[in-house]
């Protein structure tokens, strides 16, 4: 009796094992084939080819295809700021220069393992639509003001340049993003490998050089 009861416990928690799995292997691909087709262009059939999982299982685990953009979107933009809020608490203590270069460290690298980060908001960014609009309040804005906030003491005391701070911000997003974004077109052009951590290193302390100028 003991052990049936056991093999009967067993079973829901395999069960729900298997769908914890089920939804990864689908956010992952969902997340991939919309920043390298956008959302047109994806279908949910493609999604699950991608993800090696039977095409009705998207619909038990996620009401339409617009419910799946928006839970793969959350779970990168999850992950991104864990990064950066991690790479902020292992700074503290520390100067605000350094603090802020941290999180472009954290940034950037993030940025280079998860390509499909900038190539989805550049997907969506393309047109007006209500995803834009729910990605940006969701996501963007919240990040925009949160580093606008930190980057406004560092350009009174010199450290940062002069000028709109949330232009300040877009250009140390772009400039970290887009060229990784393009990572393929750079490495047939420039021969720099994206792929190496040299030069992920390299992108990072240049940025930092650049948008950092300054000493405190």
């Amino acid at each position: 009796m003991v052990a049936s009861e056991a093999a009967a416990e067993r079973q829901p928690r395999k069960q729900q094992e298997r769908s914890v799995q089920t939804q990864k292997k689908l956010l992952d691909a969902a997340l991939v084939a919309f920043s390298e087709n956008g959302f047109k262009g994806t279908s949910t059939r493609d999604i699950a080819e991608r993800a090696g999982v039977h095409h009705p299982l998207i619909t038990y685990h996620f009401k339409n295809k617009e419910e799946l953009w928006r839970a793969a979107t959350n779970r990168i933009f999850a992950k991104f700021s864990a990064s950066l809020i991690q790479a902020r608490e292992e700074a503290q203590g520390q100067s605000p220069r350094d603090r802020m270069a941290s999180m472009i460290r954290a940034y950037v690298h993030y940025a280079a393992r998860n390509t499909a980060l900038h190539k989805l908001m550049l997907q969506e960014s393309s047109r007006a639509s209500k995803r834009l609009d729910w990605l940006v309040e969701t996501h963007l804005q919240p990040l925009c003001e949160a580093v606008v906030e930190e980057l406004k003491p560092l350009q009174a005391s010199g450290v940062a340049p002069a000028g709109d701070p949330a232009l300040l911000f877009n250009l140390i997003r772009v400039t970290s993003g887009g060229l990784l974004a393009l990572a393929l077109e750079i490495k047939a052009t420039s021969g720099i490998d994206f792929d190496e951590p040299e030069h992920v290193d390299a992108l990072a302390e240049m940025i930092i050089r650049i948008f950092l100028p300054g000493t405190e």
